[in-house]
């Protein structure tokens, strides 16, 4: 076939087309990366050949990732159209809650894989994969005698299914170009799941599976340096080991305990299930901590006291007003972590229990692997967090909460816990937000996240 040159997608107008019909490829036109391996490696770590747990990470998993691959020519005019529709060879199955749930697209024409008993087999259903001459002819059968205005795709193998829209446009190969920023996205990604914190090109891929091994052992002499060490001594051992500790402010000193004065509540966000063992670390002195729900396996080998809560406000006001008459003690108002630069909505009990409140800003770096889950085994949280090159944690002391932003000027709790939300947001520049651990949880995993007491 001649090849047809179009003109580059940087000369299609945005304006005015409200009520006009766009088509664009995926892979190297709505997306800068010309090849759809980083998506399937990510699935294939992530997820076994159930077609539930595809689904389940094309839900949680994929939308991060697709969303920083984002071009922003095509994005301009695929997002001025009023119907979107895209055609790709990827699996439906993989880009579809991505696309409709993110990117508002109308119709997606994908190709459609072939399953047996709930398991995906390997292969491609009827008409195959849709390439070249067949995503024309998916074009044709979903709109008929319709013509789309606008046609996105490259030059070489879009051009059949190209030519049957009113005005065609190239997306010109550009490895260097700049992907969407976030805030003209139609809805951001606040709540995603999954091991690997890069997108796994071919090169980072084979590099992830070269340090598992090695990366498996350092988890084990790591975890073992806190659980043999006192946590006094914790500070110095892990440098050595490659995890860095940063303090920021000023630890407050330890309170001399009499009878009727409550202990300091340090009030956390949270982003791993080591904060509450890097905040004792940070102290110099163990401070117990407060859970929502955690696995039997990271109760017994954290090195500081873990109390689990029962999710009953009155019960749970009751355990906490106790620990606090013994000292002091950690709580992560958001009753879970989260991974982008947002804050979940703080229950407001911690507020109504003491006015010793002292807000801590945590933020965890992995360059590797997520050391959290909302799908998959938790007690590998750990492990995970730990087998990264050089995780790093981040932790700022802010005042003490003063007299008249507690409950005992008048407040009422839910004014501190949002006053708490706010600060510590500034402080990390992250934004608040109204979601709940009930919230992320029913996105990634489809239940309220709770975890039994023997699991």
């Amino acid at each position: 076939m001649e090849i047809t040159m179009f003109p580059s997608v940087e000369k299609c107008t945005s304006d005015g087309r409200e009520k006009d019909t766009v088509v664009a490829d995926l892979d190297g036109t709505l997306l800068r990366s010309p090849t759809s391996f980083p998506y399937f490696a990510l699935v294939a770590f992530d997820v076994g050949m159930k077609v539930s747990d595809i689904e389940s990470a094309a839900r949680a998993v994929l939308p991060k990732f697709y969303s920083e691959d984002l071009h922003p020519e095509s994005w301009r005019v695929f997002s001025s159209c009023g119907k979107r529709c895209v055609l790709t060879a990827n699996p439906r199955i993989m880009v579809e809650p991505f696309l409709k749930d993110y990117l508002e697209v109308d119709m997606i024409l994908g190709s459609e894989i072939q399953t047996y008993k709930g398991r995906a087999t390997g292969f491609v259903g009827s008409p195959g994969v849709l390439i070249g001459k067949k995503k024309a002819d998916a074009l044709r059968k979903a709109f008929g005698e319709e013509q789309p205005e606008i046609g996105l795709g490259d030059s070489h193998s879009d051009i059949p299914f190209m030519t049957l829209c009113k005005e065609c446009y190239s997306v010109p190969s550009k490895p260097k170009v700049k992907a969407v920023t976030k805030d003209k996205l139609p809805k951001p990604v606040i709540f995603h799941d999954g091991r690997l914190v890069q997108r796994p090109t071919p090169l980072m891929a084979l590099f992830i599976i070269l340090w598992i091994p090695f990366g498996v052992l350092l988890s084990f002499v790591r975890l073992s340096a806190g659980l043999l060490l006192p946590v006094p001594l914790q500070y110095y051992a892990i440098w050595p080991i490659g995890i860095r500790l940063t303090i920021k402010g000023i630890p407050p000193a330890p309170i001399n305990k009499c009878q009727d004065h409550s202990g300091v509540l340090f009030v956390c966000c949270h982003r791993t299930l080591l904060d509450p063992v890097f905040l004792s670390t940070a102290l110099g002195r163990p401070i117990p901590a407060v859970t929502y729900s955690l696995s039997r396996f990271s109760e017994i080998v954290s090195p500081i006291k873990t109390i689990r809560l029962t999710r009953d406000r009155a019960s749970d006001a009751s355990i906490i007003k106790q620990l606090l008459e013994e000292g002091d003690l950690t709580i992560f108002p958001e009753g879970t972590t989260s991974r982008e630069p947002f804050l979940l909505r703080f229950s407001s009990l911690f507020a109504e229990l003491t006015d010793e409140l002292v807000p801590v800003a945590m933020v965890n770096k992995m360059s590797m692997f997520h050391g959290t889950t909302a799908r998959g085994w938790k007690w590998m949280d750990v492990f995970y967090f730990f087998m990264n090159p050089r995780p790093t944690c981040e932790i700022t002391f802010l005042n003490k909460l003063q007299h008249e932003f507690t409950c005992k000027s008048g407040k009422s709790s839910h004014e501190v816990a949002n006053y708490i939300q706010k600060v510590i947001a500034e402080t990390l520049s992250y934004e608040c937000t109204a979601f709940t651990r009930k919230d992320k949880y029913m996105t990634l995993a489809g239940n309220d996240g709770t975890v039994v007491k023997n699991s």
